[in-house]
């Protein structure tokens, strides 16, 4: 799986959700860029990112995923 497959794979189902994807092959980090997101739990956020690649990690497409969470205004102001 493509890093660019995994990104429009999240963005195409969380609407106003950017993701930064860097890895490869079965490997990723996730920047996820979210307000909508930021209202949950940090685990719920979790939740939602690998419920939207549950098939692909099923199917071992994807093996790890790592994730680090941002508001807009954050990515925004981010050093």
């Amino acid at each position: 799986m493509q890093a660019q497959q995994v990104k429009e794979l999240i963005e195409t189902r969380l609407t106003d959700t950017r993701v930064e994807v860097e890895g490869e092959g079965c490997n990723f980090q996730l920047l996820v860029i979210s307000d909508s997101l930021a209202a949950l739990s940090p685990v719920k956020r979790q939740q939602q990112i690998y419920a939207l690649l549950n098939e692909q990690i099923a199917d071992g497409s994807i093996h790890a995923v790592t994730m680090k969470f941002f508001t807009r205004e954050a990515w925004a102001n981010r050093v």
